[in-house]
């Protein structure tokens, strides 16, 4: 299903009983490249690329694995494909897909709120490819995944709040890379955000093989990951490394409280990276280097880097056979409510509303 016309609100009845389903045989569950259009309230589940994607890319050729960089694939020509303006994802679920739940790619000023996403081979939420992406990803829940929210040459104005990311292989990923154009990533702010748990076996293996992870940055400049709770990683609870040429720098890494797994600074020069208030923040190296325990951090080079926690990475299931999850919250009058499209969005945000996140109970 294509949305190609702007202002356009797709809304399902029932969540659970409005279903997209590929029958993996289907690349993408609905594809939006009209301006200011909203998904809600639906379920999508069973295709061979994406569930929802927000996109500017117009050539249905490049709309499905190639849309968003992979092997062999050329960055995008942002001219070309100017990004869609305007876009909503509420309320929708989407598992079971062969590479992103909800993806945003070459798009800005959207929200992704209130949705769920399981089952992904690569991850649930993707942002990737905007400057400046002028959008919020907030009140989500995450789980079953390789990863849970993956951010991809995706900068400035890009935040990511309230949301519970537990049970994938890996939580948040913030990264660079040269598969995309606009790099390298910058400017995203990450707050009071539970990211637990995410050490599934059970869950699809992704290609880099990456597991136990609470939160990676890979070359990821400029972002604040603050009043986060990070707990319960066997690998490592976060980690900075410098990726393709692109040094992890100038992040600030404050009053998260990270337990059962390491805070690491590995290939990262220190860079300006700051890393304070942290509790209980075990490190390594250990101790850190004092230019990055104050913020604004100092340019000083690592001269023992990091390591993290070694680890046999079990092998995944096919996202296939993930169970599907149980019903979700449902829109409130979804039958009756004002159809109300995605302009002028997000609207004002204020990252230090989100405190802390509570400890979990399950």
């Amino acid at each position: 299903m294509t949305v190609r016309r702007p202002g356009v609100v797709l809304r399902g009845a029932d969540r659970e009983g409005t279903v997209v389903d590929g029958e993996f045989r289907r690349a993408n569950g609905i594809t939006v490249t009209g301006a200011g259009s909203v998904v809600e309230n639906l379920t999508v589940r069973n295709h061979l690329a994406n569930g929802v994607l927000f996109t500017g890319v117009t050539d249905e050729r490049l709309q499905g694995a190639g849309a968003g960089g992979g092997e062999g694939y050329d960055p995008l020509d942002t001219v070309r494909f100017p990004p869609l303006k305007g876009f909503r994802a509420s309320y929708v679920t989407a598992y079971n897909n062969a590479l992103y739940g909800i993806y945003a790619f070459d798009a800005r000023g959207g929200v992704i709120e209130r949705s769920y996403a399981s089952g992904q081979s690569d991850s649930g939420i993707y942002v990737g490819q905007c400057d400046p992406c002028d959008t919020v990803v907030r009140n989500n829940t995450l789980e079953h995944n390789a990863i849970g929210i993956e951010v991809t040459n995706a900068s400035r104005n890009l935040y990511f709040l309230a949301n519970t990311v537990r049970r994938n292989r890996v939580g948040v990923t913030v990264n660079s890379n040269n598969l995309e154009a606009l790099g390298p990533q910058h400017g995203a702010v990450v707050v009071g955000n539970t990211v637990t748990g995410n050490n599934d076996d059970r869950s699809p293996e992704q290609a880099d093989g990456g597991f136990g992870i609470g939160i990676g940055i890979g070359g990821g400049t400029r972002n604040r990951i603050e009043r986060n709770r990070i707990e319960d990683h066997r690998v490592a609870a976060l980690v900075l490394r410098d990726v393709q040429g692109y040094p992890a720098q100038g992040n600030t890494i404050r009053d998260n409280t990270i337990t059962a797994g390491t805070l690491v600074l590995a290939t990262a020069r220190t860079g300006g990276n700051c890393i304070t208030g942290n509790t209980p923040a075990p490190t390594s190296p250990h101790p850190l280097p004092p230019a990055t325990t104050t913020c604004p951090g100092h340019d000083t080079p690592l001269t023992t880097p990091g390591t993290t926690t070694p680890v046999k990475t079990p092998p995944g299931i096919s996202f296939k056979h993930i169970t599907p999850p149980p019903p979700q919250q449902q829109m409130p009058n979804a039958p009756t409510a004002p159809a109300h499209p995605a302009t002028h969005l997000p609207g004002p945000v204020d990252p230090t509303r989100y405190p802390l996140p509570a400890p979990t109970t399950d």
